[in-house]
C-alpha cells in the first residue's frame, strides 16, 4: 500500500473523535484496502448545489464528525474575518443517522470560536431553520440534512444572515478557511455554552405560514399525506390545522422519522415506487389530492386522480399551477426559476406583466433574485413566501397547492382542468428527464466530454439551432458545468447532479394547442418527441 496514503489515513485516524468511524478506518488500514482508502482520501468533500453532501463514513471524502468539525471551524473563521464575531449561528438538523451529533459539533465549534450558537429544539423541517435565521437576526445558519438522498448519506447546508444558501465567492472563501485547519486539536470544542431553542421558533414559523393563504379562501380539499419517513409530519399537520383544512389522512407506514427509510429504495417522491403507499391510501380514501414531502420537508410533491387512478404531477406542472394561482391573487414582484425548469413560467409572468428571471440550478441562486415574489425549480422545490423563507419550503407549498385545489373544487373543477387551460393558452409545455445514476463518476465526465467534442446537430428530427457550453457563462448566468441545446420547439439541458452521482438531462417540448379539443393530439405528439429526444440524446452522450 502507498506509504503516503497510509500516513494520511493514520493521521486522520489519530484525531477522529468518533469511535464508530475510528473502528471503520482502522479495519481498512489493517486490511491494506488500497482501493477503499484511495476513494476516501482522494480529496475532500466540496460545496455543491446544496452544500456538502456525501456518504457517511471515515475520511475526508465522506460525511463524518471530523469533516463537520472542520466545516464548522471554516465557517466560524469566515464569519469572524467578515467582522461577525459574537454573532448568532442557528443550527438545525433532520432525523438522519448522525444528524444530531453533527448539529452538536457545529454548536460546540461556534461557541469555541467566540460566536453564539442556538440549536433547534429537535429534528425539524429545513424551512424552519431557513426562517429562524432571519427571525432571530442570525449571521449564519447550518442545516444538517441530505434531503432526499439514500439512507447512508448526510449533508451540511450553510446559509448566511440573509437567509439564503451560500454562493460564490463565499463558498470558496469558506473552503479556504477549512483547508487552512491543520489539526482538529486546534479547534476549541467546549462541552456547553450554546442555547437549545424552545418551541417558540416553530410557533413563529407556523404563524408565518398563515401569510401564504388568502383571507377567506376555500379550505375544503381533502388530502392524503406522506412524510416519506422524514420530519415533516408534525409541522405540516399543525400548519393545516391552523389554516382550517381537513386533517390529512396519513400514510402510516411513512409517517414517523426513520433514517433507514425502510419502505422506499430512495426517499424521494420523484423516484419510482416511492409514492406507491400514498397511491394505495388514496385508492382507499378518495381524497382530492395527495401531498408528499421529502425527508427534510423542503420539497413538496402533489398527485392527482387522472382517469381511474392516481399520478404524480411533475414539478413543472405544480410550478405552473402555483404561479397561475398567485397571479390570479394579484401577486406582484419577480417570478424566477432555474434554467432546467419549464419555460411556461416565463409565459405566465409575461402575460401578467411581471418581471421574470432564470437562474442556475439550486435555490441558492433563485433566492437571490431581486424583488423575488415566487420561485421554483422542477425538482419539487417552491418558494412561495420569500419574505418568510428565502429557500424552498415544502410546508407552505403544500398549503398553497391545497388552497388552489379547494378553490377549483368549489367550482367543480380540478388541478388537471387548470393545467388544460394553461396548455390551451400558452401551448403544451411538456417536460421529462433522462437521469442516469452511476457508481463510477468518470462515466459522467466522459459523457460531458463526448457531448462537448461532438455536440448533436439534430434530436428527434429537430435541428439544434443553438448549442451553449455553460462553463463559459452567458450574459445573464455565471459559469456552470452544463450544456444547453435550443431546438425548434424544444430545449435540452445536460448537467452533472450537484447532490447525487447522476448525469441529468432536462427535456422540454412546446406544442401549440389552440383549443381544448386538440389537447389529446398535442399530448401524443409531445410524448413522441420527448421519447425520441431521450433516445437520441442517450446515444449522443454514450449513456
Amino acid at each position: 500500500m502507498q506509504d503516503g496514503l497510509t500516513a494520511r489515513a493514520k493521521a486522520w485516524l489519530a484525531e477522529d473523535p468518533d469511535a464508530e468511524t475510528r473502528e471503520e478506518l482502522a479495519k481498512l488500514i489493517d486490511a491494506e484496502d488500497t482501493a477503499e482508502l484511495t476513494a476516501r482520501f482522494s480529496g475532500t468533500l466540496q460545496f455543491g448545489t446544496a452544500g456538502l453532501r456525501g456518504e457517511l463514513g471515515a475520511g475526508p471524502m465522506r460525511m463524518n464528525r471530523s469533516v463537520v468539525i472542520r466545516a464548522a471551524a471554516g465557517l466560524a473563521a469566515y464569519l469572524k474575518a467578515k467582522g461577525r464575531t459574537g454573532g448568532l449561528v442557528v443550527v438545525g438538523y433532520d432525523a438522519r443517522h448522525k444528524s444530531a451529533d453533527f448539529a452538536r459539533d457545529t454548536a460546540a465549534v461556534m461557541t469555541g470560536a467566540g460566536l453564539r450558537a442556538a440549536v433547534l429544539p429537535r429534528p425539524l423541517p429545513t424551512p424552519v431553520l431557513a426562517y429562524a435565521i432571519r427571525h432571530l437576526g442570525a449571521v449564519a445558519g447550518v442545516e444538517v440534512t441530505a434531503s432526499h438522498n439514500p439512507p447512508r448519506d448526510n449533508g451540511y447546508k450553510v446559509y448566511l444572515g440573509d437567509g439564503s444558501q451560500i454562493v460564490p465567492p463565499a463558498d470558496a472563501e469558506i473552503a479556504a478557511e477549512i483547508a487552512a485547519i491543520t489539526s482538529l486539536a486546534d479547534v476549541p470544542r467546549p462541552d456547553s455554552g450554546w442555547e437549545t431553542l424552545d418551541e417558540g421558533v416553530l410557533d413563529a414559523y407556523l404563524a408565518r405560514t398563515d401569510e401564504v393563504l388568502a383571507a377567506g379562501s376555500p379550505r375544503t380539499a381533502r388530502t392524503v399525506y406522506t412524510a416519506m419517513h422524514g420530519v415533516g409530519k408534525e409541522t405540516l399537520l399543525a400548519a393545516f390545522a391552523r389554516a382550517g383544512f381537513p386533517e390529512p389522512v396519513l400514510v402510516a407506514e411513512q409517517a414517523e422519522p426513520d433514517p433507514d427509510f425502510p419502505t422506499v429504495a430512495f426517499p424521494n417522491p420523484e423516484e419510482p415506487g416511492a409514492m406507491d403507499l400514498a397511491f394505495a391510501k388514496a385508492r382507499e380514501t378518495d381524497p382530492d389530492l395527495i401531498i408528499a414531502n421529502d425527508p427534510d420537508a423542503d420539497r413538496c410533491a402533489a398527485a392527482v386522480k387522472d382517469g381511474g387512478d392516481w399520478r404524480m404531477l411533475r414539478g413543472d406542472e405544480v410550478g405552473a399551477l402555483l404561479a397561475e394561482h398567485l397571479v390570479r391573487r394579484g401577486a406582484r414582484g419577480t417570478f424566477a426559476e432555474s434554467i432546467v425548469s419549464s419555460s411556461l413560467l416565463g409565459r405566465i409572468a409575461q402575460k401578467a406583466g411581471l418581471p421574470y428571471e432564470e437562474t442556475l440550478t439550486g435555490f441558492k441562486w433563485i433566492a437571490r433574485v431581486e424583488d423575488l415574489r415566487y420561485g421554483y425549480e422542477e425538482a419539487l422545490g417552491y418558494c412561495v413566501d420569500p419574505e418568510g423563507v428565502r429557500d424552498k419550503d415544502g410546508i407552505t407549498a403544500a398549503l398553497l397547492i391545497t388552497e388552489l385545489a379547494s378553490e377549483l373544487k368549489s367550482g367543480g373543477r380540478t388541478l388537471l382542468d387548470l393545467l388544460d387551460d394553461l396548455a390551451v393558452e400558452h401551448g403544451l409545455h411538456a417536460t421529462d428527464q433522462l437521469s442516469v445514476r452511476v457508481d463510477d463518476l468518470s462515466l459522467i465526465s466522459d459523457a460531458m466530454r463526448r457531448l462537448r467534442e461532438q455536440p448533436p446537430t439534430r434530436l428527434a428530427g429537430l435541428s439544434v439551432t443553438k448549442a451553449e457550453d455553460l462553463t463559459k457563462g452567458t450574459d445573464t448566468l455565471p459559469p456552470t458545468d452544463g450544456l444547453r441545446y435550443t431546438l425548434d420547439g424544444a430545449r435540452v439541458i445536460v448537467r452533472p447532479s450537484g447532490t447525487e452521482p447522476k448525469l441529468k438531462c432536462y427535456l422540454e417540448v412546446v406544442v401549440p394547442v389552440g383549443t381544448h379539443d386538440n389537447l389529446p393530439a398535442a399530448r401524443a405528439k409531445a410524448t413522441e418527441l420527448l421519447t425520441t429526444i431521450k433516445r437520441d440524446l442517450s446515444a449522443a452522450a454514450g449513456i
